[in-house]
């Protein structure tokens, strides 16, 4: 059953992806009998993506057996992680019917497997419900001496119905366990405190409560199952298969790409209020400062939104709405209304008119503050390669501009080094990665970039030989600091411009291109107006190579200093995900290192030195050992006197970490100068900053770090 789906393509590649293809045919012809016009768009999706992928895409696939049985492990795995939907009996049939078949549908665009799975999920999903009806409909006996096996993977699926029964009734008595646990805790907490007002409830009681609690979020999670319809279902089977070809190659809707968008550039077009949804409608939790609804100053945090109009158009009850749905409506062109029909937490409603307006997402840019510690050393948070993708020029912020004027305000201060955060960074803009290493390097290459049809080619840095800042430099990262994160550190770490410093053996380990390809620009013979919007499709189409040579690919870059990290025992990376690409290496380029590079070998025994004395790092290598226990002990006891004094000697144990939750007296940390003045008079923008400083001062990884920084000097 072996076949690469191919369509003649015109066009030359660029180096971030192809200028455009011209599709004069296809062996993926429409799947004979497709008459619904949901079911050929769907058919389109799939036979459009297919041709893509198997032309643009880094490390194209055979479409075989090998890719059949793939999808079928991953899509049933996803879809049901927990092992609490599917039968044995299911697996069994989709088996025998599908394993092999898969690749044969998608060569006819035919979604047999996908169909008969929802069908079966759909079918499961009713009779799971009325399990848990009926097992919350008596109390649960905690006497009992049972056990619960918490970890998916050391689970197999239940052989028949009654089995799937006692797997629910186990895993909610476990949830209800630990709400009564909590409870108890409380309450014991509250009559030694002498809480006046209080009333004290019995065990029984308590127990009520736990269950009608942990009953409501289980029927609203069912509730949240029962909206899926066919095209969230479909989104996530086709991002199934394009997943297939790697990890970073996904399917988006259209909802979906300007979600990216939005990530990317930390700013959207609509009213400012982050939304969920609560009891069946609508539900304002917070309001973002500066935003259409916070001027137009109606709209509150705890508002539920009954109603959405545009202009002066009838309105569409939300009752009952996804979240998805609900911004859809709300959302919209700068410059237009929407009516938002509110009702108050007094139960009063009020009609509420918003003008929609680009709204910029602040915490998602740089910032940055002074640390005082034996040295007055700068320190830059960055959380994204950020950068506007949408199709206006000049309509955004873009992080290389922003960390140059945070640069230059912290040289403005006289700071004798820099701290770069990059940790939890996954990455972003590769032009913008390019252009920040710039800000720290003189000339030469940053990062090597190769594609299957153009060889490397290798990105220079293109300022004329500028440096905006050349003093001692500290680059954080951690094993979720991933792509255009890794690309900087490595060119800093080659250069032997700085010190990069980890909590992880190394970082992420994504050493791949991603681009993105609106499946519009790419009819097909059966592609049909009414069809548009499509989506789009984000394909690897190139690894990238360190200067020296290496990949970051699933090796990522292990820090100069590692320090005691949390999760040290169970780093994860791209080494873990599905199907990811491999490390190799290409020969260096040519590029000259620092000529004032750090006194390595001398910082790294100091460190260790600091480290091993230090009461923070001793505690959190010993909180990292108390994890890894915590996680490999995924079989819970269901007798609650076991469960709470395995609680109680647990939360005795953690009291010995209460310093890591406390600010570190050994340094301080201040507002930039020009900060506190542009912020006076925003309460809520000042109130963020300040939260940003004492996180900070928490951080031991930021303390070490600005140790290192005078040892650079």
């Amino acid at each position: 059953m072996k076949s690469k789906i191919r369509v003649a393509i015109f066009a030359i590649p660029t180096i971030l992806g192809l200028v455009a293809y011209a599709f004069i045919g296809s062996s993926c012809a429409a799947a004979p009998g497709i008459s619904d016009p949901d079911a050929k768009k769907e058919a389109v999706v799939l036979d459009i993506m297919m041709s893509i992928l198997n032309n643009v895409h880094f490390r194209p696939l055979e479409v075989d057996d090998n890719f059949s049985h793939k999808i079928y492990d991953t899509y049933l795995k996803r879809s049901d992680y927990g092992k609490k939907i599917l039968l044995q009996s299911d697996m069994d049939e989709l088996k025998k019917n599908y394993y092999n078949q898969i690749d044969d549908e998608i060569k006819v665009l035919s979604f047999d497997f996908f169909n008969r799975s929802t069908i079966i999920f759909n079918q499961r999903i009713v009779e799971n419900k009325s399990y848990i009806a009926e097992i919350f409909s008596t109390p649960f006996d905690f006497t009992i001496k049972e056990s619960v096996e918490l970890d998916p993977d050391k689970m197999g699926y239940a052989k028949d119905k009654t089995e799937m029964k006692d797997v629910w009734r186990k895993y909610l008595k476990y949830q209800v366990m630990v709400r009564l646990n909590e409870a108890k805790k409380e309450q014991d907490k509250n009559i030694a405190d002498k809480k006046p007002e209080l009333i004290i409830k019995s065990d029984v009681e308590l127990e009520v409560d736990a269950r009608a609690k942990v009953r409501k979020t289980q029927e609203d999670i069912f509730t949240r199952l029962e909206k899926l319809d066919r095209t969230d279902r479909m989104v996530s089977y086709v991002n199934v298969i394009a997943g297939i070809f790697d990890p970073h190659t996904e399917f988006f809707n259209p909802a979906g790409k300007d979600d990216f968008d939005i990530a990317m550039s930390g700013q959207l077009t609509g009213i400012g209020a982050t939304l969920q949804e609560k009891d069946g409608y609508i539900k304002v939790t917070t309001i973002v400062t500066g935003s259409p609804c916070w001027k137009q100053g109606q709209l509150k945090a705890g508002d539920l939104i009954i109603k959405a109009g545009q202009g002066d158009k009838e309105a569409v009850d939300m009752a009952g709405m996804k979240v998805e749905d609900a911004v859809k409506l709300i959302r919209g062109k700068k410059g237009t209304e929407v009516r938002l029909t509110v009702q108050k937490p007094d139960n009063s409603t009020l009609v509420i008119p918003i003008i929609r307006d680009v709204v910029i997402l602040d915490e998602t840019f740089a910032q940055s503050a002074i640390i005082n510690q034996n040295a007055k050393i700068g320190y830059i948070r960055l959380p994204g390669f950020y950068a506007d993708f949408t199709k206006e020029k000049n309509s955004g912020r873009a992080c290389a501009d922003d960390v140059k004027k945070e640069l230059e305000k912290l040289m403005n201060e006289n700071v004798e080094g820099i701290i770069l955060d990059l940790r939890d960074n996954g990455g972003g803009s590769l032009f913008e990665v390019i252009k920040m290493a710039g800000l720290f390097i003189p000339s030469g290459p940053i990062v090597q970039v190769k594609s299957p049809s153009q060889g490397v080619y290798v990105y220079d840095d293109k300022d004329g030989g500028s440096v905006v800042y050349s003093g001692p430099l500290v680059i954080l990262i951690n094993e979720n600091s991933a792509s255009a994160s890794e690309i900087l550190a490595a060119a800093i770490q080659d250069y032997k411009r700085g010190v990069i410093v980890g909590s992880s053996a190394s970082s992420f380990g994504k050493g791949s291109v991603q681009n993105f390809y609106d499946l519009d620009d790419f009819p097909s013979q059966n592609t049909a107006a009414e069809m548009q919007p499509l989506g789009s499709v984000k394909v690897t189409i190139q690894k990238f190579y360190r200067v020296n040579g290496g990949s970051t690919q699933l090796k990522g870059v292990s820090p100069d200093v590692q320090l005691p990290g949390y999760f040290s025992f169970d780093e994860q990376g791209e080494k873990d995900l599905d199907y990811p690409m491999e490390w190799d290496r290409i020969p260096s380029a040519s590029y000259k290192g620092w000529k004032n590079a750090p006194d390595y070998s001398s910082i790294i025994k100091n460190s260790a030195s600091r480290v091993e004395a230090d009461p923070y790092f001793s505690l959190i290598s010993k909180k990292s050992k108390q994890l890894k226990r915590e996680k490999e002990a995924t079989l819970e006891s269901l007798y609650l006197p076991d469960f709470k004094k395995s609680q109680a000697e647990l939360s005795e144990e953690n009291k010995q970490f209460k310093p890591l939750e406390e600010p570190i007296s050994m340094f301080a940390i201040s507002m930039l100068s020009i900060d506190k003045m542009m912020l006076q008079g925003d309460t809520s923008k000042m109130a963020r900053k300040t939260d940003f400083l004492e996180r900070i001062q928490k951080d031991p990884y930021i303390s070490e770090a600005a140790n290192i920084i005078r040892e650079e000097k």
